[in-house]
């Protein structure tokens, strides 16, 4: 048990500090539980809700029209930017257009490019995978954006995962010829 302040000045810096902890953590839960795929140069969830002006710039310039705007029922973060890799991945725009076009800075493209970008992290489903059933496919190595750094075939014809060179971005997922995708792409 905590020891109990002393003084008046103590109450209230106690109970002034329990309030804004619970303040935080409220928040924190009220935005944690909509959390989703956002475009590449996202800053971190709470600071992209409070500096994302939802004005739909990225949306207009993303060539593959992967960025949605999302719903009224998506609560705090209603009308931001965000990717659905089941629906259209993002497809690694090498000049990272909808980063350039951002000017609150919600989305900043990082100044070494795409290998700083982690959307999400991909994980393989061998049971789902035909290649572990003796078919040969290599779908999902053949239309990675990053190439063997983040995907590559290894010499049984299976699919090897390279995390590090992962962006995350779906496209292996939504190519994928099994159903559901042997590949599944989660928040990172």
């Amino acid at each position: 048990m905590a020891p109990r302040p002393t003084d008046r000045r103590g109450f209230f810096r106690d109970a002034l500090g329990k309030l804004l902890q619970e303040a935080t953590a409220r928040t924190a839960r009220r935005v944690a539980p909509r959390r989703t795929f956002r475009p590449p140069g996202a800053a971190s969830e709470i600071e992209f809700l409070a500096t994302c002006t939802r004005c739909g710039d990225c949306i207009d310039v993303c060539p593959v029209h992967a960025i949605l705007k999302a719903p009224a029922e998506a609560g705090l973060a209603a009308g931001t930017p965000w990717i659905d890799p089941a629906a259209q991945a993002c497809v690694v725009c090498e000049d990272m257009p909808c980063a350039r076009v951002c000017e609150t800075g919600a989305l900043v493209p990082p100044a070494d490019g795409w290998s700083s970008i982690h959307m999400g992290a991909l994980t393989l489903d061998p049971a789902r995978c035909i290649t572990f059933q003796g078919v040969a496919c290599g779908v999902c190595a053949r239309v990675c954006p990053v190439g063997e750094r983040a995907l590559a075939m290894d010499a049984g014809g299976h699919p090897v995962l390279r995390p590090e060179g992962c962006v995350g971005c779906g496209v292996c997922v939504t190519a994928c010829v099994t159903s559901p995708s042997s590949l599944v792409l989660e928040l990172g």
